[in-house]
């Protein structure tokens, strides 16, 4: 990673304290952690002459690590170790794994909000940004609930708002639509034509206009084959088969059982022909009333653009329409009356969010008071202005967080108000109160020590050292007042071999702390006095 080679860093519970000159290699340190979290804005990562550069955090989950949720809903392996894991590539193409299975850098961030907060002047994780602040509130409050019911219930507003003017537009159109409707309703109800009526009119009315020119010869047939034509030659045949047959000693068996199925076939043949000159059968008034309403069928078709099988579908969709139309005040004064209802329901749940925030805002100012003094801004006043604006998913509050530097003093914004120490003070003292009460999480502070000195920086160190006590604390610092606070050291050094320059981290035992706290103390020159005031900050 840029002037790293390979690094391998295990911070300790407690105050991790990283120290080292300016150059050597701190902020790369915080930008490798920055990218195996997944937060953007952090530089390619990948040194001179080497195909990717790859970095590896490995996290100690508790059985209740908000982690886990995070693994679980992301569908990856969940237990009590988490390794992430990701490349930068020397094309820029960069690359994760979570517990070794491959992740987005969405859920790398979703992970980091669970397991690290880091903090510096420039504030990238949000503190000085006032649209953050309602947001850091609510963490606060722990007002999770409260905010989950304002917003669903502004989705059930929105929902009927939107229902209702659903309704309008649709009213408006039918509206201009009535007279039309009504009249297409009412011919199309009239006429009142099923699917498939078309075509059975049109058969209907084919044969109709046949039947004269066949009915004769199918008449003719009928009586061809009668009692007065073949039927009655058959059975006379029959007859006289049947008397010869005792003296043709079986001669005449077969002939006769053909005989026999033909008049059956026969008898067939006549019904058919009864049937078709029965269907054929009809008068000139009839043939005038098929055709009549076939026309009216296909004219209406016509009409409305459509299929004649078709207007069965059309006028039910119509009259749908119209009976929209004639139902639509009621459904609208329905509508309207349950638009009023979720406008009730939100206004209480925004009014029960805004109480809520108004409790955890008093309690944060209270908070951060107690935070101050040890930090030697026991004359300042912190305060969270809550005021109202519009309405939304989240409520109708605002909320910034403001200071005055001495009491009578106009407050405002944090970066508008304070100097750089004060800055970096407030900051510690809000990211604390933020954080109180929030388990599993590595605090990383990044030169928060930055523009001040002696007892201050004092102060600043000793807050530090308190905080840890119940969790993980790294601290990236100039100061030696803060440094001599740390459980752990480690000295960041830079070195140039073969014409590469590289980057290293060291642990420091107690004799090198010494010797770092002096140099940090007196600059490139250790002296004894130097080391003496070391070893008594240390001590203190």
């Amino acid at each position: 990673m840029l002037i790293i080679d390979r690094l391998e860093l295990l911070l300790q519970p407690g105050l991790n304290v990283l120290t080292g000159e300016t150059g050597a290699g701190k902020s790369i340190l915080l930008d490798s952690l920055g990218f195996v979290l997944g937060w953007r804005g952090r530089a390619e990562l990948v040194r001179e002459g080497a195909d990717q550069g790859e970095v590896i955090a490995e996290f100690d989950l508790t059985v209740d690590h908000p982690a886990r949720a995070v693994l679980t809903e992301a569908g990856l392996p969940v237990g009590d170790t988490l390794i992430l894991r990701r490349v930068n590539a020397r094309d820029g193409r960069k690359t994760a794994w979570v517990n070794d299975r491959r992740a987005s850098g969405e859920v790398l961030r979703a992970l980091s909000d669970t397991l690290v907060e880091l903090h510096g002047q420039n504030d990238d994780r949000g503190l000085l940004n006032p649209s953050g602040h309602r947001r850091l509130l609510d963490t606060f409050g722990d007002l999770d609930d409260p905010v989950a019911r304002c917003r669903a219930a502004w989705r059930d507003l929105q929902g009927a708002r939107a229902a209702l003017t659903e309704a309008e537009e649709l009213a408006a159109a039918l509206a201009e639509e009535e007279e039309f409707l009504r009249h297409a309703v009412g011919e199309l109800t009239e006429l009142s034509a099923d699917a498939g009526e078309d075509a059975s009119l049109d058969s209907r009315r084919r044969m109709m206009q046949g039947a004269e020119r066949i009915r004769e010869d199918v008449a003719r047939a009928y009586t061809a084959l009668g009692s007065g034509g073949a039927e009655g030659m058959m059975r006379d045949a029959s007859r006289w088969l049947d008397e010869a047959a005792e003296q043709a000693e079986g001669a005449l068996d077969t002939p006769m059982a053909a005989l026999e199925r033909a008049m059956v076939e026969l008898g067939d043949a006549e019904d058919g022909i009864a049937r078709a000159l029965e269907a054929l059968a009809f008068d000139v008034s009839e043939l005038e009333r098929v055709e009549e309403r076939l026309f009216a069928i296909r004219a209406l078709a016509r009409k409305h653009n459509v299929l004649p099988d078709a207007l069965s579908d059309l006028t039910e969709t119509l009259g749908a329409k119209l009976a929209a139309l004639d139902g639509g005040a009621a459904e609208l004064a329905d509508l309207k009356a349950a638009v009023l209802d979720a406008e009730d329901v939100y206004d209480t749940a925004a009014d029960a969010l805004g109480a809520a925030r108004a409790q955890a805002a008093e309690a944060l100012d209270t908070a951060m008071a107690k935070e101050l003094a040890p930090l030697k801004l026991e004359r300042a006043v912190f305060a969270t202005d809550i005021a109202e604006t519009d309405a939304g998913p989240d409520g109708r509050d605002t909320v910034a967080f403001t200071i005055a530097t001495n009491p009578g003093a106009p407050s405002g914004a944090l970066n508008k108000i304070a100097s750089g120490g004060e800055l970096s003070r407030f900051l510690l003292a809000l990211k604390v109160c933020l954080t109180s009460g929030v388990d599993g999480l590595t605090l990383i502070f990044d030169e928060i020590d930055r523009g001040v000195g002696g007892a201050t920086a004092d102060a600043v160190g000793r807050r530090l050292a308190e905080l840890s006590v119940d969790s993980q604390v790294l601290v990236v610092t100039h100061s030696p007042q803060v440094a001599a606070r740390g459980a752990h050291h480690w000295r960041v050094e830079k070195s140039v071999t073969k014409g590469a320059t590289l980057s290293t981290v060291v642990a420091l035992d107690d004799l090198e702390r010494i010797d770092e706290v002096a140099r940090m103390l007196s600059g490139d020159t250790v002296t004894d006095a130097a080391r003496v005031a070391a070893k008594t900050l240390l001590n203190a």
